[in-house]
């Protein structure tokens, strides 16, 4: 299935002694830039969760949180860092006599300092991890679906553009009469002029005339970017990468340019910027597949 690199999942769930909810979104990106938010506790496990969703992601820009909320703490787990509270406490009191300041919070301020009090949860818990390990994976189901979805709203966009590219050459070939009478009536004038001038080489004029019909001639371009749709089209149907289509969409690129270099025409020009808009919404899509 084709996916988009856009993503969201989460997941959470609960039981007697934890709450654990488990989050991740993704973004777009060249590369796999994986960012982890999670508690202190899951750190010695950080490299394990990093490649577990990092195999699972592949591509883009994400983010994982990871939150646990313990329901039961031992007495064991408050811990209460005495010499820092000392240190706070100290330099409060200094700082109220200083600034002749009232020091009857001063105590209340310092227990609500950073790391005077904290929870001592540095063990891990193997029923607790098993429970995040389990969260994760829902979120990431939760995650791939969003994915699917999106990938399939992408398929729809990108067959339309394809499609749109496609319709335009059929409007070329209805304007190629009126291309081919212009450029033949703009020729028979210059011939008339040249037959008139004294220095006028007729060798030199067929070899030139014979380089202008090479040059004139667009059916090997108009083929070539049909090609290019219906593999485009075909490539779409086997579930690619986004690089793999990008692949074609420089391939249609070149052919349409040509066109637009060839074209001689005011009516066929504008088919061909109508195509390159086109083109650059393919390009700019492509680059949310994974």
């Amino acid at each position: 299935m084709i996916r988009s690199m856009t993503g969201y999942g989460m997941a959470e769930k609960h039981t007697e002694n934890y709450s654990v909810k488990v989050e991740l979104r993704s973004l777009n990106g060249k590369y796999l830039d994986l960012s982890l938010r999670v508690p202190r506790f899951l750190m010695p496990k950080e490299i394990e969760i990093r490649n577990t969703f990092g195999k699972q992601i592949e591509r883009g820009s994400a983010t994982l949180s990871i939150n646990v909320v313990k329901h039961k703490v031992n007495e064991n787990d408050i811990q209460i860092n005495d010499a820092l509270a000392g240190q706070y406490y100290k330099k409060l009191m200094q700082l109220s006599e200083n600034l002749n300041a009232p020091q009857h919070d001063i105590f209340r301020i310092t227990t609500m300092m950073q790391d005077v009090i904290y929870q001592d949860d540095e063990q891990l818990d193997e029923e607790l991890y098993s429970l995040v390990k389990q969260v994760g994976k829902l979120a990431y189901t939760e995650f791939d679906s969003f994915r699917l979805k999106e990938g399939e709203g992408l398929r729809s966009l990108l067959l339309g553009y394809s499609n749109n590219i496609a319709a335009g050459i059929p409007k070329i070939e209805a304007l190629e009469p009126l291309r081919t009478e212009s450029t033949k009536e703009r020729l028979q004038k210059n011939l008339k002029q040249l037959v008139d001038d004294e220095s006028f080489d007729k060798n030199r004029f067929e070899q030139e005339l014979i380089y202008y019909l090479e040059k004139y001639d667009i059916n090997e371009e108009k083929n070539r970017l049909q090609a290019h749709c219906d593999h485009f089209t075909e490539a779409l149907s086997k579930n690619p990468k986004g690089k793999s289509l990008n692949f074609i969409a420089q391939e249609m690129g070149r052919e349409i340019n040509t066109l637009g270099s060839k074209a001689n025409h005011a009516g066929i020009q504008k088919e061909v910027v109508t195509m390159k808009e086109e083109l650059e919404k393919i390009k700019e899509q492509a680059l949310n597949l994974l």
